[in-house]
């Protein structure tokens, strides 16, 4: 893609709106450029508010030399989204329009991302006994198949599971946002940063020395605290 004359990135925004939005009542510039974290490759998000819409979308395209995404709501929808988002414990919804730059305001814009600060200030909902036991089962299934495992490319994939569950376990036990793919990680390290380096360190002696024994300490001291590995006695939908 041509960036050396692209527009920079909150007029390509507003272009775009004018463009492809004129009606809109609110939008928001959102993403890695709004938090100073833009690559090379990175797109534009864009959230727009239409009043009119019967239902909201998402579409992808190319124009004024940016790959750009655009979210469309109407004054309603964006509540499900908001809604979904937090049950899944992944708030991109909330995240983007609590960070997102205002282009085009309306009064209603303040009491959407009011809503959104809210609830990324207060938190995923807490993890139920049950389903702390199911992950610890999991978890030890997973941990216990890499202990055994002499297949180097069926333990590159089972490491990489074991990264994602107990991420997800530390993050949840403590009332923390997660995350997907890159942001696995980021979320880490937005809790405790040094954790994420001992993680990361980690996974690289694996990846480079093929040894186990830190990633099999990192897991297991991760889980100690809620009452540790778990296989005999769990039993679940019996």
């Amino acid at each position: 893609m041509e960036t050396n004359s692209r527009p920079a990135p909150e007029i390509a925004a507003q272009l775009v709106i004018e463009k492809r939005f004129p009606d809109c009542q609110a939008a928001l510039l959102a993403g890695s450029v709004v938090r100073g974290e833009a690559t090379s490759t990175s797109d534009l998000d864009i959230v727009i508010f239409e009043q009119k819409l019967t239902s909201s979308y998402r579409e992808s395209f190319i124009d004024f030399g940016w790959y750009i995404e655009c979210f469309v709501h109407n004054l309603s929808s964006y509540k499900k989204f908001f809604e979904s988002d937090c049950k899944s414990a992944k708030p991109s919804m909330p995240k983007m329009v609590s960070e997102g730059i205002v282009l085009r305001g309306a009064p209603i814009i303040k009491t959407i991302k009011k809503e959104a600060n809210d609830l990324l200030k207060k938190g995923p909902d807490k993890w139920s006994k049950e389903t702390i036991d199911m992950k610890r089962y999991f978890l030890t299934d997973v941990l216990d198949d890499f202990k055994g495992c002499s297949k180097r490319e069926e333990a590159i994939f089972l490491v990489n599971t074991l990264a994602e569950l107990t991420i997800e376990f530390i993050l949840r036990m403590n009332r923390q946002w997660i995350g997907s793919s890159k942001w696995t990680i980021r979320a880490l390290k937005n809790f405790d940063e040094d954790l994420a380096k001992d993680f990361i360190l980690a996974l690289e002696t694996f990846y480079q020395k093929n040894e186990k024994g830190k990633i099999i300490q990192f897991v297991e001291e991760a889980i100690a605290p809620y009452g540790g590995l778990l296989f005999a006695g769990f039993s679940m939908g019996k």
